[in-house]
């Protein structure tokens, strides 16, 4: 057996990703240095570049974050074949440019070397165990991605965008009625100007610009335990969670849809004939980094489903106004598919093509046309039928009665699943 050791054979990187803090180049290690010193281009946001004397990198050409920010990709991509060096806050893989850069470039092109996260600064500050907090962002993202995370005795450290993030968050609190939520707003952590402010929802709410805070800063929340006022992330949301005509699938049918379609982290769905969007809007809430497009073609159901993704915290949903299967043509694939609206042999036909391998198909019918079709699909590739059948007590004179909604026939089909069902009957 031989005794020597692997030798990687990892290509040199030209893109260095590298982690500052507030005191500036006096924190980076050796390496850190030695590449600044080295490097052909640096480029940062002006407040880092600063922090770099010309003694430190002599001959490096210096640039700021382009704009419009999405093209910064291709511009780096021009420059392979010299050093590039790239200064982030912080830990660059968390909620940063580090992870958005392995998505345009291979790993083997990149070196990153991280300092404290910001996270990790501020959990040292007011003493919550990062494993027990949300951590979230909403620089360059929109502040209504947090109203999931709001639960009774969370706690949330979340990244600003600028110094009005504090008060604009706090507005967001109040709306939902968490008045009394504890918030702690830590302004340059580690540098000489650090500075923290508590007080709480309501008071920075009444407040608003005349307690300004620093661009750099990160916000702390901590909701009370006895909130009320909150959604659960669990499928099934109450039907007056959503603003609709009265055409959505309900709460109990709705619950039973998700549980087959089966959400996952970084899944993407097709919701055909979205509606008011419940379907995709609970997909996007029940696990992280999903995504989701919502077909379809009445304007005035795309403004519903709009303003209810907004309102519930998920906002990265995607409206197309369409019909299927014309709408469909030229998507990403998908991990899973709902369809509730304009039921057809075309549009299934098409969904089974475009599902992804493994991928969850769900369609709901409620006429006996729409069954017939799922009937039909259901002896031609398998998978699961069932009929759902929701009554509720209401009132009848002075008592109560059960009241039948109309039954839904669901049929639940995994692609790659049909040659199981065939060794079935087979059998």
């Amino acid at each position: 057996m031989s005794n020597e050791k692997p030798t990687s054979t990892r290509p040199e990187p030209w893109i260095s990703v590298i982690g500052i803090e507030e005191d500036g180049v006096r924190g980076l290690s050796d390496l850190g240095l030695s590449l600044i010193k080295d490097c052909d281009i640096l480029l940062a946001g002006q407040r880092h570049l600063d922090m770099v004397s010309d003694d430190l990198s002599p001959k490096a050409e210096r640039m700021t974050w382009p704009s419009p920010f999405s093209s910064t990709f291709s511009i780096i991509a021009e420059m392979k074949g010299k050093q590039v060096v790239i200064l982030a806050t912080g830990d660059p893989m968390f909620c940063g440019i580090g992870g958005t850069l392995t998505r345009f470039f291979d790993w083997s092109e990149l070196r990153v070397l991280p300092a404290k996260s910001a996270y990790s600064l501020a959990a040292s500050r007011i003493g919550w165990p990062l494993d027990k907090c949300s951590l979230l962002t909403i620089h360059g993202r929109d502040p209504a991605g947090i109203v999931p995370h709001i639960q009774p005795g969370a706690k949330l450290i979340i990244l600003s965008k600028n110094g009005g993030s504090p008060s604009l968050l706090a507005s967001k609190l109040c709306e939902i009625g968490a008045n009394d939520a504890e918030i702690t707003v830590l302004e340059h952590m580690g540098g000489e100007k650090e500075k923290i402010i508590e007080t709480s929802a309501h008071a920075l709410s009444e407040a608003g610009d005349a307690l300004p805070f620093a661009d750099l800063n990160v916000i702390a929340v901590e909701i009370p335990s006895d909130f009320r006022n909150w959604l659960s992330t669990s499928p099934g949301l109450p039907d007056d969670a959503f603003e609709h005509d009265g055409k959505m699938t309900k709460r109990d049918i709705r619950a039973s849809a998700l549980a087959k379609l089966a959400p996952r982290p970084g899944a993407h769905l097709w919701d055909v004939g979205t509606g008011c969007g419940s379907i995709a809007i609970e997909w996007l809430r029940a696990a992280p980094n999903t995504s989701a497009i919502g077909l379809e073609p009445q304007e005035k159901r795309r403004a519903f489903a709009k303003h209810n993704a907004k309102t519930l915290g998920v906002p990265r949903l995607q409206l197309i106004d369409g019909t299927a299967p014309d709408g469909l043509m030229g998507l990403d694939g998908p991990d899973a598919i709902f369809v509730g609206g304009g039921l057809s042999s075309e549009t299934l036909n098409f969904c089974l093509d475009a599902l992804k391998p493994g991928g969850r198909l769900v369609a709901h019918a409620v006429t006996l046309s729409s069954e017939a079709l799922l009937l039909s699909c259901f002896s031609e590739h398998g998978g699961e039928l069932t009929r759902l059948s929701i009554a509720k007590a209401q009132p009848v004179g002075l008592h109560f009665g059960w009241k039948a909604s109309m039954p839904v026939t669901q049929w639940v089909y995994v692609k790659g699943n049909d040659i199981k069902k065939q060794e079935g009957l087979a059998s």
